[in-house]
């Protein structure tokens, strides 16, 4: 019998960390984060960490991790993930993948796509056109020269548009074009549930949740990251618009708006990259936790006659 990857997905402030964790009590076993933000050990209120009450009550890996001044890519996670859930299956029949990084959790269930070698000179470039530019520059050329992908990247992600591009200007085609549907084959099963609510409902959630987070002292934390605000890691939501509040671009008021807007964006972003498997299991994020067990024991008995 193949052991199963129990994997929640859903839009950020849905409520997946507490799914999770009441899965894992009930099925004995443990959570994998793929939440990239979340890797980081400087990054607490603004990525919303589980707090130490929820960290303590069932093991977690890949949260705080890393140090924002370490390069990991996705390709890294990919093989940390799966070497690490060999081991665990060793112990457990069901293990827990939570997390909103579509492609974190894609490159652990299928695998990441393959692409061609291109000069390094173009990534440099265009790093050179980001520092002198700014990321709009970037937004607008990925558009121009791949709208397809342009419609489904996280656009605040300057490292990413940079990846998409150097693809793109090195080979003539759209990075795009590179996104095959090909899977790695895996040595377990995946039962990939997904929550979702009414979009006023997730705008009100992530609206008091980023009054949560200023109340709990986002502005100070962001505030003892200035001297990195330059690294990929710092490059989110939450984090970019409160070092223009303090490079005085924005008031308070616009920082705690534009992370609310920008938070907004993330999520429908979220819920078009994990709406697009069709063997996701839908629940609304009010549904009762034994409604979904049953859904789940019913899945995997399923999968294994």
């Amino acid at each position: 019998m193949k052991k199963n990857l129990l994997t929640i997905v859903g839009p950020t402030a849905i409520g997946k960390t507490r799914l999770a964790i009441s899965l894992a009590e009930y099925y004995n076993t443990v959570i994998l984060s793929a939440d990239s933000r979340q890797f980081y050990q400087e990054m607490s209120i603004g990525t919303a960490v589980p707090s130490q009450k929820e960290l303590k009550s069932v093991k977690h890996y890949f949260i705080h991790h890393k140090s924002v001044e370490d390069f990991y890519t996705v390709g890294d996670f990919e093989k940390d993930c799966i070497e690490l859930l060999h081991k665990l299956f060793a112990k457990h029949d069901i293990v827990i993948l939570v997390g909103g990084s579509g492609l974190y959790i894609n490159a652990v269930l299928y695998g990441l796509n393959s692409f061609p070698e291109v000069d390094k000179n173009i990534r440099n470039k265009l790093n050179k056109v980001f520092k002198e530019q700014g990321i709009e520059y970037l937004q607008n050329e990925l558009k121009a020269k791949d709208p397809t992908y342009y419609d489904k990247v996280d656009l605040q992600n300057p490292q990413r548009i940079i990846r998409a591009l150097e693809i793109c200007l090195g080979t003539g085609k759209p990075y795009s074009s590179y996104l095959t549907p090909e899977r790695k084959e895996r040595s377990f099963k995946t039962v990939l549930v997904g929550l979702k609510a009414e979009r006023d409902v997730i705008y009100e959630r992530i609206n008091s949740r980023v009054d949560k987070m200023v109340k709990m002292g986002l502005f100070q934390e962001v505030e003892g990251l200035l001297a990195y605000r330059k690294l990929n890691a710092l490059q989110t939501v939450g984090y970019k618009e409160i070092f223009h509040f303090f490079d005085g671009s924005f008031n308070k008021e616009t920082a705690i708006e534009e992370i609310k807007k920008n938070t907004r964006r993330f999520a429908k972003r979220q819920l078009n990259w994990f709406k697009k498997d069709p063997n996701a299991l839908w629940f609304d994020h009010k549904t009762d936790i034994n409604s979904i067990i049953e859904t789940i024991d019913s899945k995997i008995s399923g999968s294994n006659r």
